[in-house]
């Protein structure tokens, strides 16, 4: 019997892009500690009875700014996942950068999951919300764009409703989740 589970490139063929693309090795750092807090966020609820896509959520946090060096990155890198046959990849990464709707815990998607984990990492480390969200606004106030704070805090508040949702679905805060987190993905899960 074939199997009719959605095929989503591995690790190491993510890997494998991510170097053929020439992706720079500080966004490689933050790709895989993205796909690591998404994965790692993923378990814990389908632990909890979700059905989150594992190997999607790898695949879409590995290669989710490949092209972070570039303008419209998230563009970019969603047609060359696309070129490649990983549509679903694609629509994840096309968003990520402009996903301003968490869906509530009922409706949960691994597109809510990246965006969420994108937004919880600094750099190649999970900070948590608040600091990432500082970090943020800082940065945004040093390029002389203070105007964008009200936006930025906004967008953490939406942020923050659904982190707490997942934290009482989990039974634990998000932070003691990432606590002792892996930064190499795993490899993703076989075909059966």
């Amino acid at each position: 019997m074939k199997s009719t589970k959605k095929q989503h490139p591995y690790r190491t063929a993510c890997m494998a892009v991510l170097r053929e693309y020439g992706t720079p090795p500080h966004v490689v750092g933050h790709c895989k500690a993205v796909a690591a807090v998404g994965y790692t966020l993923a378990k814990a609820l389908n632990a909890a009875g979700h059905a989150l896509d594992l190997d999607l959520i790898l695949a879409a946090g590995l290669l989710h700014d490949m092209a972070r060096v570039e303008e419209q990155h998230e563009l970019v890198a969603a047609d060359f996942c696309d070129t490649r046959g990983w549509g679903e990849e694609a629509a994840v990464i096309r968003v990520h950068m402009t996903y301003d709707r968490y869906n509530d815990l009922a409706h949960l998607n691994e597109t809510d999951i990246i965006c969420l984990s994108d937004r919880m990492v600094i750099e190649d480390r999970y900070a948590g919300l608040d600091r990432r969200m500082d970090y943020i606004v800082a940065k945004a106030h040093r390029n002389g764009h203070g105007e964008y704070e009200p936006f930025i805090r906004r967008k953490m508040g939406e942020a923050r409703k659904l982190i707490d949702q997942i934290e009482a679905e989990i039974g634990c805060s998000i932070d003691e989740l990432m606590k002792d987190l892996d930064y190499e993905a795993p490899e993703g899960e076989p075909a059966v």
